[in-house]
Parts: structure tokens; C-alpha cells; sequence
């Protein structure tokens, strides 16, 4: 019986801890209910099912912003000192989680009242925005009193928590051995940080990356439902350290500023509608210098890439010598490839306006009755690419849940290219014409590995990542081998390009210019579609292109231009650390956000050694530059992606 009490002594400090968060875990599911009653009218299409998904969802949200926020109080149940033992001790946390677990509720509800001027959750942006607001506690006060209901729901939670909670955990208990006391509990203490650490980033292993606020569409049907997925708490924690963008006020009035550049597309209305099927191949890591077709100018001639494949491909298809990724990282890629939202201060899925409305290729061509579907071969949620496909409107998602096979994973990231590459081709049998596909490759990352069948099979290179370029390059022939058995496929315009550059070595690139350099090829086979054009492509631009070549004529937002219309200006911008780069003809600008730092003839001076700003007037170029700014940050802020 000795032994029994104990044991109980021993596991009673986790077990009032773990009665205390589920308790709150509970409360915050009932805070849900409480915003989403608040604000049904937000929600007309509301189904029960979606609001189960929704609400299973949160519950990932929810336990991890917990772990933030009853950090400390876990920590002073469980840290293994004897003191806690002492009715003070047990008192003083047993206010600290009741202060703390009130906060938390009341955070949630006061962004149940402000969430219909928003139609988002709150972020630390809020406290930029409302900085020079005088009566900000007037403005509250009202709010309280005018959403009563939602006032008397929230101290019925705190009451709830209040009664409910575990005070503390009873002293009288027999102690355990003195010799096991503190090894036993500095045992469970470090168990259970463990544990919060996975409830934090919301999973475990090497391909589950942090949560963000980004995440929450991957539970949502269009973009206000994040609300309803995501707690405040939660929101706020993750955007504490976010830059807040700041409206540089560069352009006084929205018709000055428009005049410069708009991100605004007015399409051609008179031209017929072509509704060829589109393929978006995003190739993880595929940098410029790695394709040999791409860099003829090197090496007298005898440049040797590690692309065989891609190099014959190229001479069938159109693309630019001057080719630039508009981020650094793979999340930069997918809304600048498929939405044309570039990155710049931070990568957009990791901002607090991740949840705007946007128009993306696949939700664009919903309009002309286009089936879409989005292809990622890591775990389902991995790198947050399903919440953004989803957000982005594509219709299906494909994952490793999706593929099923578990032997063709290549034990850290994804299902190998070659067998997830030869699956996509062959759902794309199955699927209703005219559709818009886009996948993700991943075996050309880092631990940099190749299937053990092809060992040896490919240039080992400089670097281990050149092996595995060569096997991704395998992937995609064997793919085009399968895609030209179907009676379609001279009807399908494709799109080849790179998330980002990975390691880089010759001096040509290792530069603030060579680091952005990727291909973007467009491929229609049998088609007049061939060429190497000398101007400049982005991303950003790849969407706009793909709907004017098709002849869409409905308006749309995107940060690029129809790389193919010879009459508009070509130009690349991407974001360095800190600084913006412009490139336009010859010319790479570097500004700070306030003056241009630099300027480079990135096209004669390749390894930029020759600043040429005193040089050049760089006046109109800085000036289209600012305008680029001022239009995305303002757009941003004010969730003004999407226009109808």
C-alpha cells in the first residue's frame, strides 16, 4: 500500500497538470463554439461535416499555442524541488494558470467581437494598425457592452476554469525514496517538455515543420473559415517576432501610384479562349547552374550540367536567358509560381495576411472549367503546402497519404521522384480535360540522397546535391515518356521551373544575382512555342503568362508580367536580406527602402565587382521599384489580392 501511495505521489504533480490542460483544452473548443455562434452569418455555407474538420483541426492550434502559454506554470508544477509541495507553493501556480488560462479565453473572445471587421484573427500587426489610437479603451469598453453575450460567454469560461481547474495535488502523501526523488522526477519533467515540444510544431519528425497561421487552410474551404480554425492566442504568439509591414507612403495618392505600376491585369477580351490543359513542375533545388543548355557562355562552351534530359527538352521548348526566382526558400515558391504573390521582408505563408483572399492559376481557371490538383510527395501537411494549395483553390490535393506506398519513401522527406513523378502522370489519365496540375518535387534535398538502385548511376559532381539533380532529371524523362502515350498530350502547355538555388559554386553565381537564378522553360510539344528569349522572367510571372497565352479574359492580381508580350517592360524583382533587388535589360538595383545601395551591369559584370549607381541614373528605375513596394504592402495589409 506504501509503495502505491508512492507512486501516486510521485506521478500526482503530471496528473494535476495534465487534468488542468486538458480542462482548458476543453474551454477552448467551447470558445470556438462561442465565435463561431457569434459570427454565423460569416459562415452562410456552413455544413456540419466541414465544421467537425474545422473544429478537429483546432484542436492542433490549440494545443500548441497551450504549450506556449502554460509553459511556465508546467514548469513550476513539475521542475523536481520539494518546496512545491508547500500549500503557498501550490496556491501562487494554482493563480498563475487561473491568470494565464483567462487571458487565453479572454483574448479568444475578444476577437470573436472583432473578427467581423477583419474577417481574420488577430495578430501582432493589430498593435502597429491601432498604435496611435487615443480612445482604443472607450472603443473596448463599447464592444463589451455591445456584444453582451459574447462578454457573459466569456466569464462563464473563466468561471469554468476557475471551479474546475486542480488546485494542486495533495502533500500529505508518502514520499518516495529520497534516492529516487529527484532523478525520477527530472525524468518526467523532461518527458514532458519533450512532448510539448511536438504539441508546439504540431507533429514530429524531420519533415514536420513549425505550425503558422498558414497551416490553419489546410482545415478551410476559402479563407474566413481560418478564423474558426485558428485560436488568437495563437496568432499573436506567431507573428510576435513577424515584421509588420509598414506602408512606406512613397505614392500620396492611389492614382499616382497606379500610374507607376499596378498589379492589376486587364486581359484581352476579343481573343479566343484556348483551353489547352496545364502542367506547373516545380523542381526542388534545380538552380540555373546545374543545367548546362542554360550556361553556354561558360567554360569556352563546355559548360557540363548535370540536367542530360532538361538540356534536350530546352531545345524544344521556349524560355529566357535571364530567369529569377522571386524567394530563397520553398515556401517562397508556391505562391509566386501558382498566384504570383511574390516573397518580400518575409515569405507570405509566414505572414500575418497569409489568410487574404488571393487569385491563384488554379482558382483563376475555375472560371473556364478547369479540375486542378496540387502534388507533394512528402507526409500530407508537410511544409504547409496542402493549406496553401487548398487556400489557392486548387481542387485536390495529392500527398504520401494519397500514394499510400510507404516503401518508396525515401526516409526523410518523400516519396521518391521517379515513382511520385510516374503517379502523378498517372492520375493526370484519370482526370477531366481541360485541367491545371502543378507537383513538387523533393528528392534533390538535402540529406541528399538517391535510391540504392541508381548508385552510381549518375555524375557525382562537386557536391552530393549534383547526384541527386541528375536522378530528379531521370525522374522527369521517365515522366515525359508516359505523359506522350496519351492522345492529349500535344494539348498540354507545361511549365518547368525551381523553387529556389541550392549549394552554388562557380563564381558566376555565387553572387546577390546568381543566388536567384533558376530556369523557367515552357513546353507545348509540336508547337511554334521554342526559342531563347535575351529578357528577363520571374516567377511572378509564370501565372499572368500561362492566362494570356491561353487567352483568359477575366481581370486578375499578380506581381508579374506576360513574359511573352514583347510590349511590356521585363523585369524581376526579388527581396536579399534586407535589401530589394531590381533587375531590368542589364541592369540590378539594390535598395534599401530608402536609396539605392548599388547597381550592377549584372549581364557584362557577372560577378557584380563594379557598382555602377554614380554611374547610371537610376531615378525611373527606383521609382517603378517603389511603386512595386507600396502596391504589395499596401494590398497586403488591406487584403486586396483578389478582385472579381
Amino acid at each position: 500500500m506504501t509503495n502505491i501511495k508512492a507512486v501516486k505521489a510521485t506521478l500526482s504533480p503530471l496528473w494535476t497538470v495534465a487534468y488542468n490542460l486538458f480542462l482548458l483544452l476543453v474551454i477552448c473548443t467551447l470558445s470556438r463554439l462561442l465565435f463561431i455562434g457569434a459570427n454565423i452569418d460569416h459562415f452562410p455555407t456552413l455544413e456540419i461535416n466541414h465544421l467537425v474538420e474545422m473544429c478537429w483541426g483546432g484542436i492542433r492550434f490549440d494545443i500548441s499555442a497551450l504549450m506556449y502559454v502554460m509553459g511556465l506554470y508546467m514548469l513550476l508544477q513539475l521542475i523536481p524541488l520539494r518546496i512545491r509541495q508547500k500549500e503557498a507553493y501550490q496556491q501562487a501556480t494554482s493563480i498563475l494558470y487561473t491568470l494565464l488560462g483567462c487571458l487565453f479565453i479572454i483574448a479568444n473572445s475578444l476577437d470573436t467581437m472583432y473578427f467581423p471587421f477583419t474577417g481574420q484573427r488577430t495578430t501582432c500587426a493589430f498593435f502597429t494598425e491601432m498604435g496611435n489610437e487615443s480612445n482604443l479603451t472607450k472603443i473596448l469598453l463599447h464592444a463589451l457592452w455591445e456584444n453582451w453575450l459574447v462578454t457573459l460567454g466569456c466569464l462563464m469560461l473563466c468561471a469554468g476554469l476557475f471551479f474546475g481547474h486542480k488546485r494542486h495535488y495533495k502533500a500529505d502523501m508518502p514520499p518516495i525514496q529520497k534516492g529516487l526523488y529527484y532523478p525520477l522526477h527530472s525524468a518526467i519533467l523532461l518527458l514532458t517538455i519533450y512532448f510539448a515540444v511536438i504539441g508546439i510544431r504540431g507533429g514530429f519528425g524531420a519533415y514536420t515543420r513549425p505550425m503558422n497561421i498558414s497551416n490553419a487552410a489546410q482545415y478551410t474551404n476559402k479563407p474566413s473559415e481560418t478564423g474558426i480554425v485558428l485560436n488568437t492566442p495563437f496568432s499573436l504568439i506567431q507573428t510576435i517576432t513577424a515584421q509588420t509591414y509598414v506602408d512606406p507612403n512613397y505614392f500620396k495618392t492611389e492614382e499616382e501610384l497606379n500610374a507607376v505600376f499596378t498589379p492589376v491585369h486587364q486581359p484581352d477580351t476579343t481573343r479566343q479562349f484556348r483551353p489547352l490543359n496545364i502542367v506547373v513542375i516545380i523542381m526542388e533545388s534545380f538552380s540555373k547552374e546545374y543545367i548546362g543548355s542554360l550556361n553556354t557562355d561558360l567554360a569556352d562552351g563546355n559548360y557540363k550540367g548535370y540536367t542530360p534530359f532538361l538540356d534536350s527538352l530546352i531545345t524544344e521548348s521556349y524560355t529566357w536567358k535571364h530567369s529569377f526566382a522571386n524567394g530563397v526558400k520553398s515556401i517562397d515558391a508556391m505562391p509566386s509560381v501558382l498566384a504570383g504573390i511574390p516573397s518580400l521582408i518575409q515569405p507570405y505563408i509566414t505572414t500575418p495576411y497569409a489568410n487574404n483572399a488571393i487569385q491563384s492559376i488554379a482558382e483563376r481557371l475555375k472560371h473556364k472549367g478547369y479540375y486542378s490538383a496540387f502534388f507533394h510527395g512528402a507526409p500530407n501537411g508537410s511544409m504547409g503546402f496542402q493549406a496553401f494549395a487548398r487556400s489557392a483553390g486548387f481542387t485536390d490535393y495529392y500527398g504520401m497519404d494519397e500514394y499510400g506506398k510507404k516503401e518508396d519513401f525515401d526516409g526523410t522527406w518523400a516519396i521518391w521522384d521517379e515513382p511520385f513523378f510516374q503517379y502523378f502522370a498517372e492520375e493526370m489519365g484519370h482526370f477531366q480535360q481541360p485541367f491545371v496540375t502543378a507537383i513538387f518535387s523533393a528528392s534533390s534535398h538535402h540529406p541528399f540522397k538517391v535510391p540504392e538502385a541508381y548508385k552510381d548511376s549518375f555524375p557525382k559532381g562537386t557536391h552530393p546535391i549534383h547526384e541527386c539533380i541528375g536522378y530528379s532529371d531521370h525522374a522527369l524523362r521517365r515522366f515525359f515518356e508516359k505523359m506522350k502515350k496519351y492522345e492529349w498530350f500535344d494539348k498540354t502547355l507545361f511549365v518547368i521551373t525551381a523553387d529556389h538555388t541550392n549549394h552554388l559554386s562557380d563564381p558566376n553565381y555565387t553572387t546577390d544575382c546568381g543566388r536567384y537564378e533558376i530556369p523557367i522553360i515552357f513546353y507545348l510539344p509540336n508547337s511554334e512555342l521554342k526559342g531563347m528569349d535575351n529578357g528577363v522572367i520571374q516567377q511572378t510571372d509564370i501565372m499572368p503568362t500561362l492566362l494570356d497565352y491561353v487567352g483568359y479574359d477575366i481581370p486578375y492580381i499578380a506581381f508579374g508580367k506576360n513574359a511573352l508580350d514583347s510590349t511590356s517592360g521585363k523585369y524581376a524583382v526579388n527581396y536579399n536580406n534586407g535589401v530589394y533587388q531590381l533587375f531590368e535589360d542589364s541592369l540590378m538595383l539594390q535598395f534599401d527602402g530608402k536609396q539605392t545601395i548599388a547597381a550592377y551591369n549584372y549581364i557584362a559584370d557577372r560577378q557584380l565587382k563594379n557598382d555602377i549607381k554614380n554611374e547610371y541614373n537610376t531615378q525611373n528605375t527606383e521609382l517603378f521599384l517603389k511603386a512595386y513596394i507600396q502596391q504589395y504592402i499596401e494590398r497586403m495589409k488591406n487584403n486586396k489580392l483578389f478582385i472579381e
